[in-house]
């Protein structure tokens, strides 16, 4: 099948964009060239055209968790936010530490969405997330893991972490790793600073994940080694960050849209729609995170989407788990950053494309001949508000729900096929 998409926006300019089968065939100005005969004609009107998102940080919550996320629910979330690939996390239940889990997830997927967008597991570092013991890294490659993570357990014990990273490596798999120490950081229940000192309850300080990124990027060095920092949250672990890439470690590193929008703020009232893990921290941070994205200190952006159920955040702060959803909103929010010129367009594609497809070796679409043909249609001046019935994704625990939000994908191709 032929498939010509005529009048798009792509960059600011008007171009005709021709697929073949599950490839580009070419990316043109505008009325340049005739379409083929016998070619299906798409008329984009206007529309800006972008390469299907990447997320590399997703939970999925599928096997174990399915009253919150299941793979179909989250997936079709992710269809319809602009995400041709998601990485999904390890912590279900049971956990993705073995093949046969990876196998049922990759199953899971293609039984709901045979199309697309695809799924790619993560692989949990230790068995059961325990810390103690390495998971079968080269079994779970084998069936389909694209990294490794022991997620929201960092792996306390050194000498442990670098078997894991050397073994990922010889399995050509990166480290992902949620940076925390897990001493400064028991009990929290939100960034510690002002706001947890007036209402009362327990920090995390910024110092424990900085710490925890500090020792990845040095033994990352020591190593030759590739290492990931996620969901960064704080200007000193950026510091720390920048400190690894001016000394040449090979350190990547990743920010969600919510560290970029909100501050410690958010949660005041109690508000267990913005309890995240790691923690909302000041305006500062936050600033300081929106500089990283322009510099490219931050690599990449991920949703980190976390979904829970209604009666699991309609508690107390100190009950409610931590996690907001994403994969419906991302473009929304971050569409918002280049309407304030916090970034570019370009700059936004390079963030939810470009940098994780070069990362973790994943399709790369840059509109060149014989590239996927994953990409979207969005109408960049679309208002819309977020509710419960406005997301596909089972859960709608986020602190965006009822704001108006700029931008959203009308029409999603992956591999030269439609998925909405």
């Amino acid at each position: 099948m032929t498939l010509r998409v005529t009048n798009a926006l792509h960059l600011g300019s008007p171009v005709d964009l021709l697929v073949t089968g599950e490839r580009v065939t070419t990316l043109t100005p505008a009325g340049r060239q005739p379409a083929p005969a016998g070619c299906e004609v798409f008329d984009a009107g206007g529309l800006v055209l972008m390469p299907s998102f990447i997320d590399a940080h997703t939970h999925l919550r599928e096997p174990g968790f399915e009253y919150k996320e299941d793979i179909a629910s989250g997936l079709a979330a992710a269809a319809h936010g602009g995400f041709g690939a998601v990485m999904c996390m390890a912590n279900t239940n049971p956990v993705n530490d073995a093949a046969s889990v990876t196998r049922f997830m990759l199953d899971r997927a293609r039984q709901s969405h045979p199309h697309g967008p695809r799924l790619y597991p993560v692989a949990a570092a230790t068995a059961g997330l325990e810390g103690e013991a390495m998971s079968p890294l080269a079994e779970l490659r084998e069936a389909g893991c694209v990294a490794v993570s022991n997620d929201g357990r960092p792996v306390g014990n050194a000498e442990l972490l670098r078997r894991i990273m050397e073994y990922a490596a010889d399995l050509d798999l990166i480290f992902i790793d949620h940076c925390e120490d897990p001493h400064l950081a028991r009990g929290w229940k939100m960034n510690e600073g002002a706001v947890s000192g007036l209402l009362g309850v327990k920090g995390q300080p910024v110092v424990g994940e900085a710490m925890q990124a500090a020792r990845d990027i040095m033994l990352a060095e020591y190593l030759g080694l590739p290492v990931h920092i996620a969901h960064v949250s704080a200007k000193l672990t950026l510091d720390v960050i920048a400190w690894g890439k001016e000394r040449g470690v090979r350190v990547s590193a990743e920010t969600c849209p919510h560290y970029l929008l909100l501050d410690e703020s958010a949660i005041d009232g109690y508000n267990t729609a913005a309890k995240v893990s790691p923690p909302l921290r000041t305006s500062r941070d936050r600033e300081a995170l929106r500089k990283a994205l322009k510099d490219g200190l931050i690599d990449i952006l991920v949703t980190d989407h976390a979904p829970h159920a209604p009666h699991e955040k309609e508690t107390t702060l100190d009950e409610a788990p931590g996690g907001i959803t994403g994969l419906d909103l991302a473009l929304g929010l971050t569409w918002g950053l280049v309407c304030e010129n916090v970034i570019s367009e370009a700059e936004l594609q390079r963030l939810w494309h470009h940098g994780p497809a070069e990362i973790f070796h994943l399709p790369r679409n840059d509109f060149a001949p014989g590239d996927p043909a994953d990409f979207f249609l969005m109408d960049p001046d679309e208002l819309w508000t977020p509710t419960p019935e406005t997301l596909y994704s089972k859960s709608c625990n986020t602190p965006f729900l009822g704001q108006t939000l700029r931008g959203r994908v009308k029409h999603h191709w992956i591999s030269g096929r439609r998925v909405v």
